[in-house]
């Protein structure tokens, strides 16, 4: 099968491997779109030296797929059907791989592929959601407007924020952020944030504040952005293992802070299905994201407009071949 296959830092690689072998109690899928990730960009530019080459098929997870064999007693799954396919071990990028059945969630009717597959990522928004205080009334500031920030401003209003201030340096974000359900958007390259958000909120500083970026420059913004007090969640992957952090600044605030992953291992998978009944009735438009559709053959230029974000990129998607082939 081909596959795609991190080798080194910034570096792809098209790869020939051997199918994987049906295994007790998973399901063999085939990957018709996967969408790139933070994380993603994370394993193929940040981590340690040590750590390259990844394994095959890495780097990718947000996945839909079409189940080819199924050996699970008791499941529902038959071979044809669609899936939101969770890869854990997010070595998605090949033309089948292995997971275990509970991870394989039926799409619902009624909705494009393409719009269910963002029920990865929106997924994991509602899953850290549920930490953060009541927001009924409240100010928030949403700190990076790539696909996780956008989908937290959507669950930021469903949730009763009364002001949600989207932020971002890419201009076509910060346009998608209106879209998404901020009631107020700004481009911290060209405006002053803390000015910014204290004219937005009538002189006060947000009572939330979200990073969905992983920038050391966006984790530095947090504590500057928040009322003393307030709350403070990270859920951009860090884009350094270690990185030089305004502690007094951060102290200063007495904020609760929450750091927040791991929605697969949610019992029940409940946020992830939550994600796909939520998109299947409409309740949260996801198109704004869907930016750009780019074949596996040219996957170079997929990872590298999800590193850039040029060209207006928030949600770059890859069409395998069981897409391009399908009937």
């Amino acid at each position: 099968m081909h596959a795609i296959q991190v080798v080194d830092r910034g570096k792809i690689r098209h790869v020939e491997a051997p199918a994987p072998t049906l295994q007790p109690g998973h399901v063999l899928v085939s990957p018709l779109l996967i969408a790139l990730c933070g994380s993603d960009v994370h394993t193929l530019y940040y981590l340690r030296d040590e750590d390259y080459p990844r394994p095959i098929g890495t780097a990718g997870h947000e996945v839909i797929a079409r189940v080819q064999a199924v050996d699970a007693p008791g499941s529902s799954l038959r071979p044809g059907d669609l899936v939101l396919a969770l890869c854990p071990p997010e070595d998605a990028v090949r033309e089948l791989f292995l997971t275990r059945a509970e991870n394989a969630l039926p799409l619902p009717n009624g909705r494009p592929p393409e719009h269910f597959l963002m029920g990865q990522q929106l997924g994991t928004v509602i899953y850290a959601s549920k930490r953060l205080p009541s927001l009924l009334g409240k100010n928030v500031a949403v700190i990076g407007q790539g696909s996780a920030g956008l989908f937290f401003d959507a669950v930021c209003r469903r949730l009763g924020a009364q002001r949600v201030i989207g932020i971002d340096v890419k201009p076509a974000r910060v346009a998608a952020a209106l879209k998404m359900g901020a009631t107020h958007a700004i481009n911290n390259a060209e405006q002053d944030p803390l000015q910014a958000v204290m004219e937005i909120c009538g002189g006060q500083l947000a009572d939330v504040v979200i990073e969905a970026s992983g920038e050391v420059e966006t984790i530095n913004l947090t504590p500057r952005l928040v009322r003393t007090y307030g709350t403070l969640l990270f859920f951009g992957v860090p884009r350094a293992e270690r990185l030089e952090l305004d502690f007094y600044a951060f102290w200063r605030k007495y904020c609760t802070t929450i750091t927040i992953a791991g929605a697969g291992n949610e019992p029940g998978l409940v946020s992830f299905r939550q994600a796909l009944d939520w998109i299947a009735r409409g309740e949260i438009d996801v198109s704004p994201l869907l930016t750009h559709r780019i074949p596996l053959a040219q996957a170079e230029r997929a990872y590298d407009l999800a590193y850039t974000r040029d060209d207006g990129a928030i949600k770059v998607v890859i069409e395998m071949p069981a897409y391009r082939d399908r009937p």
